[in-house]
């Protein structure tokens, strides 16, 4: 759990200096992500999602590969695994890749 926290915390860090906004909004990460049999891919896919929601960027297939440096496959292997826990949802799609998703309230999160 540790890790997962050190990651997010390092990529927040990165893109804006500090660890809540300036509009002091809550950050989108909720801690029962840990508490969900996700894969490590997985749940870094939902901490760099988080991140991006965090700094007003789209969760976007492109913004979501310029910051993931594992292979895609696992990306888009996160991304549906997310889908399918009722964490993330596609909001857009052209039908060539590009898509757009929102988070999720974790109300509608799915414990399986």
């Amino acid at each position: 759990m540790r890790l997962y926290v050190l990651i997010y915390i390092n990529l927040y860090d990165q893109n804006r200096g500090d660890y809540m906004d300036s509009q002091n909004q809550t950050p989108a990460m909720n801690q029962k992500i840990f508490n969900i049999d996700l894969s490590v891919e997985t749940v870094s896919v939902y901490l760099i999602c988080c991140n991006l929601s965090d700094n007003d960027m789209a969760i976007s297939t492109k913004n979501l590969s310029s910051m993931w440096n594992g292979a895609e496959a696992l990306l888009l292997e996160g991304l549906k695994d997310l889908e399918e826990q009722n964490i993330l949802r596609k909001i857009l799609s052209d039908r060539e890749g590009n898509n757009i998703y929102k988070l999720l309230d974790v109300k509608r999160w799915k414990f399986s």
